[in-house]
């Protein structure tokens, strides 16, 4: 019998998730925490096989709960059940050694999928939660995609000019004359097209050529 713990501060989802788990011949729901200080002092007597754990909770981000348990224990899957779908947080929660993410719109058939996902090993990600991350990596790709290839030198000087070198201290450093460096600065300047040096570094920056 798979034991599931589920992290909620509102009683109408904890109550709402136990009764959609209640008729899993394999499934029992083993306790309900409110807080993450409740999930800390339980955990270790209800020896849960899943927890499903909302990430706003009144006194822990679920994040960090999950990265808590996750230090003590590396077998219990840990699936956030959250309102909340942006990439940044899914990609943060799954780095903090979480093994899925479902939002609280879901159905009876999408929760029990998750559950004999994770249980098997896998991540999962509800359809719109994965929709949300693809977008976010074409977005990504798309802005790489639209960046000019760079010469080894353009971005020597390049980073140099993030260092905050001057001209004349980078052409010493690379053993070049100040006006291939400054010809080199004009190039970095036409390909990323920005106006000055100060606009050339920002998008140096934003965009992780530095």
């Amino acid at each position: 019998m798979i034991q599931i713990l589920i992290v909620d501060d509102h009683p109408l989802v904890g109550d709402g998730v136990a009764s959609m788990l209640k008729e899993l011949p394999w499934a029992r729901v083993c306790g309900i925490c409110r807080n993450g200080r409740e999930t800390q002092e339980h955990i270790a007597t209800l020896r849960p096989d899943v927890i499903l754990m909302d990430l706003n909770l009144p006194d822990t981000d679920g994040a960090d709960l999950c990265e808590h348990i996750r230090q003590h224990d590396k077998t219990t899957r840990i699936l956030a059940l959250t309102s909340t779908n942006e990439a940044g947080i899914i990609a943060r929660f799954l780095g903090k050694g979480g093994n899925g993410y479902l939002l609280k719109n879901m159905d009876r058939q999408e929760l029990v999928q998750a559950l004999e996902q994770v249980l098997d090993g896998r991540i999962f990600l509800s359809p719109a939660a994965n929709q949300k991350v693809l977008e976010q990596y074409q977005s990504i790709q798309a802005s790489l995609d639209s960046i000019p290839i760079l010469t080894r030198r353009e971005k020597e000087v390049l980073q140099l000019l993030y260092e905050g070198l001057s001209g004349p201290q980078i052409a010493d450093r690379l053993c070049l004359s100040p006006y291939t460096v400054e010809t080199h600065r004009r190039n970095l300047m036409q390909k990323l097209n920005v106006g000055n040096t100060q606009s050339l570094l920002r998008f140096a920056r934003d965009n992780r050529l530095v």
